[in-house]
């Protein structure tokens, strides 16, 4: 909102009001006022959830120090929520489908969190929303995405493009898109395209529409939007899902999350920059520097609420912050097109999620086969399973910080090598 307020007293001349102009300027303005809205209101928020007596309810799992998490707030998530929309709000582009969408996810997930926290929290019940609710909730949302980035006609990239390579149609519409002639025979054109980044091969790019290759021409269009939106939702469910079973440790989930943001904030920044987009050999993607607001905004919203969840945790973000967190990473990643990073990126919470689906499915077969159930880790999630080996909660959480570190690295590296 701020950005067309300070465009119009820029056109008015007032000193200083060009300043929102820049990307670099209102990212540092996103990165502090987040900071500042956490540590303000999470104090106060903390407070009110201990009024209302909004706790922790501790399952016996036998672990070292869990019944010391008894009646700790919970539903802290409200504060990451609040420290990302309202910055965002206020410094980025509200016309921008990419921050659009951002919102829409932070919302959407958010309020579904929220939905499992009261049911467990305020009514008691250990179970929560249903499964199925929210798997259905991260399918509409995965759904809406999938569409919006298929079809909008502000969602584009820019390209080289042979000539030779074009049909008699898309030559055709040429005429009606912004394109320059870089070369003989070859142009740069902004156009829609299913191509994604792909690690460790030639160009980093990979077409969804090479999936149904094998499809009739005149019914491949239909197919390609198709496994596009199959491929978006089980991103954002799995990704969402991952980041949910990872908040099991103080900070862990949220450190983990503010190191992924920060690589998908450079990641965005270099692909929304066409001097470094270019240079880098990756895809340009007009209009996504927004995005680097946002990025900017859940990255102090998430270090921010980590001064109150860090060991010990004053206050537990609960499903209202891990299913959004987890949600917003996916999202972002599938706008700049680097979702085929995410088992790199977000390895922390790939191996998580893997951890509870080998411990219940060998589980299952060794009981059918033997009689008796067997276990691959002592405990699943991972992270508990070192607990039971006896590390130190801050130990096992410092550590999984500097893996997502590692990964973080590896994932922006990937650019360059092929």
């Amino acid at each position: 909102m701020l950005y067309y307020l300070f465009t119009y007293l820029d056109k008015l001349n007032v000193p200083g009001a060009g300043m929102f102009y820049y990307i670099s300027f209102r990212s540092a303005m996103a990165v502090i006022t987040s900071l500042f809205i956490s540590l303000l209101i999470g104090k106060r928020i903390i407070r009110f959830l201990q009024v209302r007596q909004v706790g922790e309810v501790v399952r016996n799992l036998s672990l070292e120090g869990q019944y010391q998490k008894e009646g700790t707030p919970s539903m802290g998530g409200i504060i990451i929520l609040a420290s990302i929309i309202i910055p965002t709000l206020l410094f980025a582009r509200l016309d921008n489908v990419y921050v659009l969408l951002m919102l829409l996810t932070t919302i959407w997930l958010g309020f579904l969190g929220f939905l499992d926290d009261y049911i467990k929290v305020i009514r008691k019940n250990k179970e929560g929303l249903a499964g199925k609710f929210k798997i259905l909730g991260q399918i509409i949302l995965g759904f809406i995405i999938g569409i919006t980035l298929y079809f909008s006609d502000d969602v584009v990239i820019v390209e080289k493009v042979s000539l030779s390579e074009l049909s008699f149609r898309e030559r055709t519409e040429l005429f009606d898109s912004p394109v320059s002639y870089s070369a003989p025979g070859e142009i740069t054109m902004e156009h829609k395209s299913t191509k994604t980044t792909i690690p460790f091969v030639k160009n980093n790019e990979f077409n969804y529409s090479w999936l149904v290759a094998f499809i009739p021409e005149k019914h491949r269009e239909v197919w390609t939007w198709l496994v596009f939106i199959a491929i978006v939702i089980f991103v954002v469910t799995a990704v969402s899902n991952g980041a949910n079973i990872t908040d099991g440790l103080d900070g862990l989930a949220t450190g983990v999350s503010a190191i992924t943001g920060v690589a998908l904030g450079i990641l965005a920044y270099v692909s929304s920059n066409i001097i470094y987009a270019e240079y880098l050999n990756i895809m340009y993607i007009p209009r996504s520097e927004e995005l680097v607001i946002y990025a900017s905004a859940f990255i102090g919203a998430t270090i921010g609420f980590l001064w109150y969840n860090s060991y010990p945790a004053q206050v537990f973000m609960g499903d209202t912050g891990s299913l959004a967190l987890g949600g917003i990473i996916a999202v972002f990643a599938i706008i700049i097109r680097k979702e085929l990073l995410i088992p790199i990126l977000c390895g922390i919470f790939l191996v998580e999620n893997l951890s509870v689906l080998i411990q219940v499915s060998w589980f299952k077969r060794t009981k059918r086969k033997y009689g008796v159930g067997r276990r691959v880790f002592l405990m699943a999630p991972l992270h508990h399973h070192y607990q039971k080996k006896g590390y130190t909660e801050p130990k096992i959480v410092t550590r999984f910080w500097i893996v997502a570190m590692i990964l973080a690295v590896i994932s922006i590296v990937t650019l360059k090598i092929r």
